[in-house]
């Protein structure tokens, strides 16, 4: 499995996983919101700013992210290959590319939507904690933090 960042020949196959999970996903809901979703994937390709993980020739993962506000923003794993630790990989090859004494968020569902336990999970097994409640495409959700200090060592 390679991860990498995205390129703009990935959008098709990146917005059919998209298509495969907009319904766990707030503000997914209408052909209108794919289009401006799909603009905002080029537009994160881009500011390199868009990884994906690619296996067998097929695109399995997927990251967007912020380097300037220390941001993962939408992270998607196809539900056929889940449990094979996809997500970590796209997660752990951002922390390698951000600054180190940078605190990074991300932004899930709350405890009591029972769509967002395992990926509450997942970013707590990552070291993350629950942050402040919050809304995000006029779902009720919860900001996460994952603070971190470098080592000092170059």
């Amino acid at each position: 499995m390679e991860i990498r960042l995205a390129q703009a020949q990935d959008i098709d196959a990146w917005m059919t996983l998209v298509e495969q999970v907009r319904d766990a996903f707030p503000g997914l809901e209408t052909a209108e919101s794919i289009n401006e979703h799909r603009a905002t994937v080029l537009h994160f390709i881009a500011q390199s700013s868009a990884i994906c993980a690619i296996d067998a020739d097929r695109i399995v993962g997927i990251l967007l992210f912020s380097m300037e506000t220390g941001e993962l923003c939408f992270l998607v794993v196809d539900p056929t290959c889940r449990r094979q630790h996809i997500a970590q990989r796209l997660v752990s090859f951002i922390l390698t590319q951000m600054d180190a004494d940078q605190g990074i968020t991300v932004t899930t569902c709350r405890e009591d939507d029972p769509d967002g336990r395992a990926a509450r999970a997942f970013y707590k097994h990552l070291g993350f904690s629950e942050g402040r409640l919050t809304e995000k495409f006029g779902h009720p959700a919860q900001k996460f933090i994952l603070k971190r200090q470098s080592t000092g060592q170059n």
